[in-house]
């Protein structure tokens, strides 16, 4: 008796776990509190907000270079990770590249932005975001696009024209990514975000550049495999010795990226 007494504390145990999962993934996946505290930014910074259809603020933040160039170069906008502030994001690409105009937007939910994020949710704000800026520019834009980040430009390049996507240590499924992590729970199942970077891509054109840690731990080589191979343009793939959160900050990160940028904007 005493077993099955076991096991149905045990099965009841699970269950009550795989509903908290269910219930709070919004958050697992979405982090916003995480990324709530930003940077100082130079003075030549702006802020701009954009209405979503359902009357949300989303905040795009906008950094001009800091020396004009011979040519006309596009703008980078960026799509950070779940828990990256936009406003750090920009501040790095600005550092990192100081002669490109550079955008990143706050995801909905996340501050300054309004609403609830979610996978839509992000590609739609994405759109607007990128008809804002492309608006204002002669050279075209790259996205660049940051772990999730990389999953929102590769949407947003399949309903806009950009000049490439440079995609940082991409997955090629949400579920997939999560059910490598969680192989113990019916995620598949559980998921209600969906990000497909691998399917999106292997239907589009664009121009692409991808950037991987070695020691990925987070997002392994199985996971970004499958982009790559999806990628019908693929213009350059780096692979650099660090891990997924200590990229950024490797010294062969901003070779890369620069590297990148050159590669899909090549006509």
């Amino acid at each position: 008796m005493w077993l099955v007494k076991l096991m149905l504390a045990l099965a009841g145990s699970y269950v009550i776990v795989a509903a908290g999962v269910y219930f709070f993934q919004t958050w697992l996946i979405f982090p916003a509190g995480l990324a709530a505290l930003g940077p100082d930014l130079p003075a030549s910074v702006r802020h701009v907000e954009l209405l979503t259809e359902e009357g949300e603020r989303i905040v795009v933040v906008r950094l001009l270079p800091e020396r004009s160039a011979a040519e006309p170069r596009p703008l980078l906008l960026g799509f950070g990770g779940n828990a990256w502030n936009a406003d750090a994001l920009a501040l790095m690409m600005h550092q990192l590249l100081p002669d490109y105009e550079v955008a990143a937007m706050h995801y909905r939910g996340y501050e300054p932005s309004g609403g609830r994020p979610s996978a839509v949710a992000l590609f739609d704000d994405a759109r607007q975001a990128y008809d804002h800026v492309a608006a204002e520019t002669e050279a075209g834009v790259v996205a660049v696009g940051l772990s999730i980040g990389a999953a929102v430009a590769v949407d947003l390049a399949a309903t806009r024209h950009l000049r490439g996507v440079i995609l940082v240590t991409p997955f090629d499924s949400l579920k997939e990514l999560a059910a490598h992590h969680y192989t113990w729970l019916p995620v598949r199942l559980l998921l209600r975000h969906r990000m497909e970077t691998a399917e999106t891509l292997r239907n589009l054109d664009v121009p692409t550049a991808i950037i991987t840690a070695d020691n990925d731990v987070i997002v392994p080589a199985a996971r970004s495999a499958p982009v790559r191979e999806a990628a019908r343009d693929l213009r350059s793939d780096i692979a650099i010795a660090s891990g997924h959160n200590d990229l950024y900050g490797h010294p062969d990160f901003a070779g890369a990226l620069r590297e990148s940028i050159a590669a899909v904007s090549d006509d």
